[in-house]
This record gives structure tokens, sequence and C-alpha cells, in this order.
């Protein structure tokens, strides 16, 4: 009963101790959700059953075995900065990211004229793989490939991504409305849960969103689907509509349905028709 009289008096508990539990609760809820889905769950289960072990030894009197632990505390830390730098960097940055300004991309012309690509390169199942930026910059990833500084257009797009193309390998990187590069190098996800499917492209665009806010957006070489990554998930299979729905979503530019028209449709059908039509005239 020693414990049930301390508890009686322990001092009332106010409205601060409400407000400091609260807080504790938000904190512990919002790393839960960074973490969630990498490898740093594991890591956290591996803290939790050292804790356990810890104080299991103390209770236990097992002296070896909480010297051991005691002393062993320090090069852990360590060994999980060096092993899990990846993801503590990742998670510092969603937590370091703005949320009300730097949402730059927003203009409804600039999304059409990548739309309009999509759709022609999904018809004709050319690879393709574009990175917008948002808020955490991506000027390393610029620095490995060529500079363009260009103004976003269809017909840009679709020369870049031209199978016979010098940056036809690479990402398109989308800086401020304007494409700042191609043939920019990705990091590729290290990520064990993804499908043995996906392809080096597939990779590139989940591994760039899992240390940035970016979102990328790509087309299979081989089935010409496309494919949307948004913090290290990717969303597959997805129509040109769909994407500019969900840029719209990622850059808050509001609920705007984004379709093309039927014209831009049949002229984009009818392009690998008329090629293929001009090819078999030309045969001798």
């Amino acid at each position: 009963m020693n414990w049930f009289t301390s508890l009686l008096r322990r001092p009332p508990i106010g409205w601060w101790d409400f407000l400091d539990i609260l807080v504790v609760s938000i904190l512990i809820y919002e790393v839960l959700k960074l973490i969630r889905g990498t490898r740093a769950v594991q890591m956290a289960l591996g803290g939790g059953l050292l804790v356990a072990l810890f104080y299991g030894s103390r209770w236990g009197h097992l002296e070896a075995v909480n010297w051991l632990i005691r002393n062993l505390v320090g090069y852990i830390v360590f060994a999980v900065i060096v092993l899990f730098q990846s993801e503590i960097r990742r998670t510092l940055a969603r937590i370091g990211r703005k949320r009300l300004f730097g949402r730059a991309f927003r203009r409804r012309e600039s999304t059409e004229e990548i739309l309009l690509a999509l759709n022609k390169l999904s018809i004709e199942k050319t690879g393709a793989l574009i990175v917008i930026e948002r808020d955490i910059g991506l000027r390393t990833f610029i620095e490995s490939g060529v500079r363009l500084d260009a103004h976003i257009s269809r017909d840009l797009l679709l020369s870049i991504f031209r199978k016979d193309g010098a940056l036809h390998d690479g990402a398109v990187i989308v800086q401020k409305e304007r494409i700042s590069a191609a043939a920019c190098f990705l990091p590729l996800s290290m990520n064990p849960a993804l499908s043995s499917k996906l392809g080096t492209r597939h990779r590139a665009a989940i591994g760039i969103t899992e240390e940035t806010d970016c979102l990328a957006i790509l087309v299979s070489e081989e089935n010409g689907r496309i494919s949307i990554a948004v913090f290290g998930e990717i969303e597959l299979d997805l129509s040109p509509e769909q994407v500019g729905q969900r840029i719209n979503r990622h850059f808050g530019g509001g609920r705007r349905l984004w379709r093309l028209s039927r014209e831009d449709k049949e002229q984009e059908a009818r392009v690998p028709n008329e090629v293929a039509q001009i090819q078999k005239v030309s045969r001798p």
C-alpha cells in the first residue's frame, strides 16, 4: 500500500500538466509518422529492447549485463548515426520543411505543357523522369546534369527525352517553373520493401522523394505507364489528368480538375500511326 499512499500525496494535476502531456503525445505521434515504413522502425525497436534489457538487468541484479549495456551506449549512438544517416537527414528535412511559403510551381500553363508531353511520351512508350522542386532545394542534383534554365514547353521536354538524344538518360529538374537541368543523376532508393519489378527509373524517383519534398513524375519505357513518387511512396499507372491533380494537390493549388482536350488526345494518338505509315511507304 506504500505506492498507493505516495500516489495520494502527489500534488493535484492542473491544466498545465494536461497541456504538457498533450504536447508530448503530439511529438511522439509525429515522430512515429516520420519513421513509419523506414528502417528507423527497426532502430526504434532495437533501442526499446536495449532499454528494457537495461532496466531488467537492474531489477534482476545482472551486474555483468548492466555493465556491458552502460559501456556500449556511447558506441551505439555513433553506430546509429553512421548506419542511419540517410534516414536521419530525411527526417530532419521533413521536420524543417516549410508549409506556408515557397510553393512556387502553380501556373496552369506550365502544368499543361508537362501533361501534354507526358501524354505523348506515354503513347510512344518513351522513358522519362521529371522532378519538380518544392521547398527543399535540388541544387546538388542540378549540378550533376546539364544546365538549361529554359522555359517549360512540351516540345522541349519531348526533345530532351527523345530516345536517340544525348540528354535522354537521367532526370529533368524543374525549378520555379523553368527547366533548370537535364540528364541529372538521382539517388536510388534502397528500401527493401520495394517490388523487384520496379526498374532504375522508378527507384530514382522514389530515392529523390525520400530525401526531399519534391514531386517526381516518370514514364515507363516498357509499357508507357505514368507514375508519380512523393515522400518516398510511388503511385503507379496514372492518367495525365490524375497527374495534373496530384501536382495541384502537392503544390497547394486547390482542387482544379485537369483534363486534356479531345483535340490534344486525338493529335497525340495520331502521331504513332502517321510515323508507321511514313516508314511503310518509304521502304524500298
